[in-house]
């Protein structure tokens, strides 16, 4: 399979879990590049569902090693619950799971801080999980976070959290919130990390002994191109890099020893959180939500539904250097008569066919479409691309003819076996 870079072409919940699931396959290695647990993978395997928020997708098969890596911020709390339910459902995660002693903490404080900030900005709040990644990412670039290396050597962890305790108090202090306990937040947090211990190592080397032996790896990516920090729709984005770039800084996996770049999109377009997103429609919103579609994994909250955005998922393109795309949820479009595709950005009499920078500008940008004939047709069951209506094989080529990139699968449900390779 060679070393590949899986990341989101949209905004988030583009179906990436069931695509890591699938190619893993191949892979020997998958890594967790960047994020926390405000992201979520859902992923099918027969009649079992898992969901999963911090653990790589490759836990679900025995043979694989899964690594959360340095560019990671960990909720130690949050990720021993995932393990143990992973477990309670008969999934091997001992000798499987390795946890980077580089990757920070996420800490009560960062999460009261999360969620005050958002009360705060009323109406214009960004529409975070209130997880604490931000500002657990915020303390990694002020250089006063805590790491994995900390957690699991007690009389360290327990020293520097006291003063990072005291110094967040005050702060909550002026928002008005109740201060935290140093002693509560020290024994739970000193559990996790005797729990965790085992899974902590120096991941950079585990992986580049991985390259020496030359083994597959599969680099997995939360989010969306459009929550990216330096790329996507600021500020309505996440806190760290979700495009490719990200996959290197976050697992220290040098840009050349990567092969190939896969995009993953939907037939159509979803965001969760405020911001703008310039394909939105309430009608197809409204379609898919009655589906039983479209709500978040980690917060289940709906998600914002849109026609396929062509200009996004070229400037996508652009920006990852996607070499092929899967595209999921097809078989959502279905019962459609019509299918609309965005195809430029027009403001006034000004017309764009890239991403315009500027958050109030795009905001007031309103999509220019060109429409697609439905197939009408369920597709849930096909195993082949001829399997397919012809009419939804060329709306395929069409959206990924317009988004630069070649069309690898496509994607007709949840299910492992509900995948085409083309």
């Amino acid at each position: 399979m060679a070393n590949t870079i899986l990341v989101g072409a949209q905004w988030g919940d583009e179906g990436k879990g069931k695509i890591i699931d699938v190619l893993t396959e191949e892979a020997d290695v998958v890594v967790r590049t960047q994020g926390g647990n405000n992201a979520g993978h859902t992923v099918f395997v027969k009649k079992q569902k898992y969901v999963l928020h911090l653990i790589p997708s490759g836990i679900l098969r025995r043979n694989k090693r899964c690594v959360i890596g340095n560019g990671v911020v960990i909720d130690p709390i949050s990720l021993v619950e995932e393990i143990e339910g992973l477990r309670k459902l008969g999934v091997k995660v001992d000798g499987n799971l390795f946890v980077s002693e580089t990757a920070h903490v996420v800490l009560p404080y960062h999460r009261e801080l999360d969620a005050q900030r958002e009360v705060l900005k009323g109406k214009d709040r960004i529409g975070t999980t209130k997880r604490g990644i931000g500002p657990a990412y915020g303390d990694k670039a002020a250089r006063v976070g805590l790491r994995m290396i900390d957690l699991i050597q007690p009389e360290r962890f327990s020293a520097q959290l006291r003063t990072r305790i005291r110094e967040n108090n005050e702060v909550l202090k002026a928002f008005g919130a109740r201060p935290l306990s140093f002693e509560k937040v020290n024994r739970a947090y000193l559990e996790a990390g005797r729990y965790l211990k085992r899974f902590v190592t120096n991941t950079v080397v585990l992986l580049h002994e991985a390259l020496l032996r030359g083994e597959d790896i599969l680099f997995e990516g939360a989010q969306g191109t459009f929550l990216d920090i330096d790329h996507g729709t600021y500020p309505f984005v996440t806190s760290s890099n979700t495009t490719a770039g990200g996959a290197c800084t976050g697992s220290g996996v040098p840009p050349h020893r990567m092969d190939r770049v896969v995009g993953v999109m939907k037939a159509y377009t979803t965001r969760v959180g405020e911001g703008p997103l310039p394909t939105e429609d309430a009608e197809i919103g409204d379609m898919l939500h009655a589906m039983g579609r479209e709500f978040g994994a980690t917060t289940g909250r709906p998600r914002r539904c849109g026609w396929f955005d062509s200009v996004a998922t070229r400037h996508a393109a652009m920006v990852n250097g996607i070499d092929e795309i899967a595209v999921t949820n097809i078989d959502g479009l279905d019962a459609l008569e019509t299918i609309k595709v965005c195809v430029a950005y027009r403001d006034g009499r000004k017309q764009y066919d890239y991403m315009p920078n500027d958050i109030e500008l795009l905001s007031r940008c309103r999509p220019v479409y060109a429409e697609f004939p439905g197939w009408k047709t369920p597709t849930h069951k096909a195993k082949r691309w001829k399997d397919l209506p012809p009419k939804c094989r060329a709306y395929l080529k069409a959206i990924a003819e317009l988004s630069c990139a070649r069309l690898f699968i496509a994607s007709v449900g949840p299910g492992r076996e509900q995948t085409i390779f083309v």
